[in-house]
């Protein structure tokens, strides 16, 4: 019944903003707000849980009780984006990599908590947890392609195999939850949380290949680092809507904080770079360990939204093909040199460029950037008050 025809649930759990003010965001009418809306499962989604007995789990897609699909939805606005690429004789194949801590479950959950974790540093030393971590990864389909320690207390860098269209964000959100589900059982906790002194970084690595997903295209059939001519165009949109990017890929106030830290003078601006092979990039053009030519989009922190990392990035890619923009004289300079798309610091900043980037809203729909902007406002607003802090908090525990 459920699977036919949907699981109802009031509309104000998946549209939700922190704050109360009930004109934050504008609302055809409080009703509407109130309706229900159903949950309709991705039936393809479905996959029994190694690491919980008698459960599985499935994907949704919210649509409203008269069947029209919720605006607000990223997954949703990741399916369309992957929609016109595929209308265009396009197939994006996709890949996330991930920082994650995995600190010793304490008492009690703060930012305190996170900021001095009192446990050993883990990195690989519990066998048993990071075996269970890729086997069940590997038997729900998110294939973890390679597990590395990182820099931080706990922290490590998890990439995924690569995968085509909406499939590689699902692994995403497959690996984010199930980490965090598995972590507990071994009475750990599993963060993507990024804050002062604490940053986990999210990298979204790509290449366009054609609709059956048998050629890349961004390979120029000459020297192994040259970027075809359409990939050249999509670089080119990437970097033209990069600040907008830099909001919905780095969202949170600790984010913004990690982007201010690696700028020595406050009135220095940061600018979108690419590079080969160079990962003080943006965007790095990889050629090397047997994979084809492909980009790494490291604009993001590990609190993105997968979906909507991979929504964004197809569209400002989308629109370097559609204008044929040109970044010819950019790829010739070093990436230190390289001055012409300047990245916002401060969170207020970033939202102003995503609300005057009038490609990257029309490709997202007004609905969603509408609340992701009111939020985000929000956020700023309360930021010194720990106990809203606290509340925001649970969401990336």
């Amino acid at each position: 019944e459920k699977a036919i025809y949907g699981v109802p649930m009031p509309r104000s759990y998946l549209e939700l903003t922190l704050s109360p003010k009930s004109n934050e965001v504008d609302h055809a009418s409080t009703a509407i707000f109130s309706s229900d809306v159903l949950l309709i499962p991705d039936i393809s989604t479905f996959r029994v849980l190694p690491w919980a007995e008698q459960t599985a789990r499935v994907i949704c897609d919210p649509c409203t009780v008269t069947g029209s699909p919720l605006r607000t939805s990223p997954r949703l606005i990741a399916k369309q984006l992957l929609a016109q690429l595929q209308s265009l004789g396009f197939s994006l194949h996709s890949s996330f990599t991930y920082e994650c801590c995995v600190l010793g479950a304490p008492d009690r959950i703060g930012p305190k908590t996170l900021l001095f974790p009192a446990t050993t540093l883990l990195s690989n030393h519990d066998l048993p947890f990071f075996q269970q971590l890729v086997d069940s990864m590997y038997c729900i389909g998110a294939d973890i392609d390679s597990i590395a320690s990182a820099s931080g207390p706990g922290q490590m860098e998890i990439n995924l195999r690569p995968e085509f269209g909406i499939a590689a964000a699902d692994s995403a959100f497959t690996l984010r939850t199930g980490i965090k589900e598995m972590a507990r059982k071994h009475s750990y906790i599993a963060s993507f949380f990024t804050d002062d002194g604490l940053y986990n970084a999210g990298v979204l690595s790509h290449s366009l290949w054609d609709a059956n997903g048998r050629r890349s295209l961004f390979q120029s059939g000459e020297k192994a680092a040259d970027l075809s001519e359409i990939g050249r165009k999509w670089l080119a949109g990437l970097l033209t809507h990069s600040a907008a990017l830099s909001c919905l890929m780095s969202p949170g106030l600790g984010c913004r904080s990690h982007i201010a830290r690696t700028i020595k003078d406050p009135k220095q601006m940061l600018y979108a770079t690419c590079g080969c092979n160079d990962n003080s990039s943006s965007f790095n053009i990889k050629c090397h360990g047997g994979r084809e030519t492909h980009i790494d989009n490291k604009l993001g922190s590990a609190m993105a939204n997968p979906y909507i990392v991979l929504a964004a990035t197809v569209a400002a890619g989308l629109d370097g093909i559609r204008r044929n923009l040109n970044i010819e004289s950019i790829l010739n300079k070093a990436p230190g040199q390289q001055r012409e798309f300047a990245i916002p610091v401060k969170l207020d900043n970033a939202l102003e460029a995503l609300a005057e980037d009038h490609v990257i809203c029309n490709s997202l729909g007004e609905p969603f950037v509408q609340y992701f902007i009111a939020m985000k406002k929000f956020e700023i607003e309360t930021q010194e008050l720990d106990d809203e802090r606290n509340k925001c908090l649970e969401y990336f525990i």
